[in-house]
Order: C-alpha cells, then structure tokens, then sequence
C-alpha cells in the first residue's frame, strides 16, 4: 500500500492530469491511495469569492465563482467524452452546494464560510481526475472524504478525531482496495458532526494524505511536486537553491515550524509514529528519486533559508512601567488562543514585549484592540522574517545586507531576523 499525494501544479491543464495518469499507470497492480488537491489556483479564486460574499457583495461573488465554473466544464470538455454527462452532472452537484449559499446572507465567522467555499476546489478536481482516468482504463473509486474524515468545528484550521476517522478509513475504504487498486479522495477538507466542512490549513493535503498513510500503514507516502525535491530554499527567490537527497523527519519539522512551505507541518508525526519514509518527487521527472525523509539522521545539511514576507511587528508596553512578565503575559496569551493567531517571533524585556506575526488584517486588528486594553500598542507592517538553519557568518551578511535589523534571535543551529 502506497499514498500519493498530487498537488494543485500536477493536474492544472489537461496535459498535467494526463500525466499524472501516466505516473499511476506505471505502478499498474499496486495498491494506492491517492489524495489530489484544487487545480492551480482555483483556491485562490474561491478564496475572493469567499471575500465578495463576506463583504456584502453578492453578485461579485456570483461572477467570480461563474469563472470557476467555466474554467473546470472547459477542462472537463478536454478530458472526458464517453461518460461527460456523468461527469458534468457531479460537477454541477458541487456547484450548486456553494452558489446555495452565496444566495444568503453571512450571519456567522468568516473562516465558517471560508470553508463552506474553499472546499469546493479539492471536491471538482478529484472528481475530474477521477472520472477521467477511468475513461483512460486506470480503474478507480472516487470518494468523499467528508464523509471519512471527523474533525472538531475549528474553521480553516480544524483538529482531527483521530478514533472517528481512523474506524471509518477502516470501515469504509480500507475494504474498498478488495475492488480497486486505486482509491481517490480529496486533501485539506474535512467535516465536523454537524456534516459542516472544515479546511486543515493551507497546504493542508501533505497532512491529509498522511492521516491515510498512518491509518492504512502504507510503506511510504509520496508527495509529487513541480519541483525535483526539497530545496534548501524558495528556488523563485533564490536561483541557486539546490535539491537535498536526504533530510530526517526533526529536520523538517524545524523547517515547516519556521514557515518552509515544502511540507505542512503537521504532516510528519503521523509517519514518524509509524516510521513511514516520506518521498518528494517531481511529477514532470517521475524517474528522478527526490528526496526521501525518515527517521535517519543527516549531516552536513546546506543553509536552509525560509523567507515570510507580510510580517507585523507588534511591540506591547507596559502602561505603568511595570513588568510584562507573569499576568500580562498570560493574558496576551490567551488573547492568542482566542483569536487563532501565533507569533512567529516573540522576545520581551522588563517592560515591553515585542511579537512577530503574520499580517491578516482581521486578526490582527483584533488582537491590537483586545491588546490596549492592558498594553500600549504599536505597530508596524510590510517586514520580512528571515529565519536559516545551519547558518553561516557569511550567508547570514549576505542575506541581510542593505536590511534594518528590527529584531534577532540565535542559536547554534538557527538565526531568525526580523527585517524592514
């Protein structure tokens, strides 16, 4: 047992979905399961529709998902001849699920309807791969995996019922591999008790596709990119990055906690308890090995860069000149929680605290108010977070050069800047 993991790059045009039919027919007799997420960026494009509606704009959010609409019955028409009013007809199901509730008005949280929309690109594009390799002869069963995976009602951002899910992927699609060699399902989403969807988090397939990994005890899981493998850093910031064969599952943790967006963070636990390796391959070279990541330690690693842009600095002064430390603290935390936000970089002193966090201007709009009730508060927007593992002297110089230093952390292994 196998899981793959196909990301939005891998099936944006019909040549790529037709690619991707091409890697799955050369593990032809091999047991799959296969996770896809929304094509290109059909995320980003729900996520405008999500921003019209919240805001009021309903015929504006109507026209923009219209686009969605088209651009996947365009590709459909490409794709699929013999069965393409079954496959339309599934399409036009999802559709209706979310112009349904763009003819309402917003009365709840805006990551609530976030999820109710977004959702939607990882249900067409499953179900376009789906019905279009069976057309191709590459057999296999489409599911919903709403109805398998279980998580609480914490929007764009949901924590899995690990025992609900893992007795349903036993229940209702391990016995499906009797049948198919392949079953596809959707990363990213879920569903609450209430049958609401829920999202895991941006990028959150890697973690999807490794729930069924651990569930399933597959022998590895395989995430397949545009990209030859883990790279030591952004290669359209930086040209000369360069592809690292091996790396250990504590190595990537730190990267994905830092804000490397290669692998989700919360992807790697479920294959470290069960020692499952994890590959990244490049779908346009599928003969290239990759990267693998496992339980065995790696030396000599290159500096690893990772570069959050959109960064606010938020420095929180005591009123009285007291010390921030104990009470005010724990309240700033709290305030934390209760917003769904975390700092990327936080250091205090005797009287003020300053924090690092990314700009979502609800939040942190939020998180300012609720802040001067207890602090004075400033802000400052536009920074940029430089964090490099394994640094060097040199590398360190080079990357801030012409920068102002706003705020520094270091240790052995690590150097995080803080930079306007």
């Amino acid at each position: 047992m196998k899981v793959f993991k196909f990301g939005g790059a891998s099936i944006n045009t019909a040549e790529r979905i037709q690619n991707t039919g091409n890697i799955l027919r050369s593990y032809s007799g091999e047991k799959i399961l296969v996770i896809i997420s929304a094509m290109g960026k059909t995320t980003n494009a729900l996520e405008k529709v999500v921003d019209a509606f919240f805001e009021g704009r309903k015929e504006d959010a109507l026209k923009l998902f219209e686009q969605v609409k088209e651009s996947h019955l365009n590709l459909l028409k490409y794709l699929i001849s013999i069965n393409w009013q079954q496959a339309e007809n599934r399409l036009k199901d999802f559709f209706t699920e979310v112009e349904w509730l763009l003819h309402d008005k917003p009365v709840r949280d805006y990551d609530y309807y976030y999820d109710q929309v977004v959702c939607c690109g990882e249900l067409l594009s499953t179900s376009l791969v789906s019905d279009f390799l069976n057309e191709a002869g590459i057999k296999n069963k489409w599911i919903d995996v709403r109805d398998i995976v279980r998580t609480d009602d914490n929007f764009r951002d949901a924590y899995i019922n690990w025992n609900y899910t893992q007795q349903k992927v036993k229940s209702d699609v391990e016995p499906l591999f009797a049948e198919y060699d392949i079953v596809l399902t959707q990363g990213f989403i879920g569903s609450t008790d209430e049958n609401e969807s829920t999202t895991l988090g941006r990028e959150g397939s890697d973690f999807s596709a490794a729930i069924f990994a651990n569930i399933l005890n597959a022998e590895s899981q395989t995430i397949w990119k545009d990209v030859e493998g883990v790279m030591n850093a952004d290669p359209k910031e930086f040209p000369d990055a360069q592809v690292i064969d091996a790396l250990s599952y504590r190595e990537v943790v730190e990267m994905a906690y830092y804000g490397a967006q290669v692998i989700h963070p919360k992807t790697i636990k479920p294959l470290e308890n069960k020692n499952i390796p994890l590959h990244v391959r490049c779908f346009l070279k599928p003969e290239i090995a990759g990267t693998v990541i496992s339980n065995k330690p790696v030396h000599n690693l290159p500096p690893i860069i990772v570069l959050k842009k959109n960064q606010v600095l938020m420095e929180l002064s005591s009123k009285d000149f007291s010390f921030v430390e104990e009470k005010p603290i724990a309240q700033l935390h709290e305030m934390f929680a209760h917003i769904k936000i975390r700092p990327n970089l936080s250091q205090n002193g005797a009287v003020s605290l300053l924090c690092c966090l990314d700009d979502k201007p609800e939040k942190i709009e939020k998180l300012a108010l609720a802040a001067s009730e207890i602090f004075d508060v400033q802000l400052e927007k536009d920074l940029t977070l430089l964090t490099i593992r394994h640094y060097s002297r040199e590398k360190y110089e080079e990357l801030t050069k012409g920068k102002t230093v706003l705020l520094m952390q270091r240790t052995p292994e690590t150097v995080q800047v803080l930079m306007r």
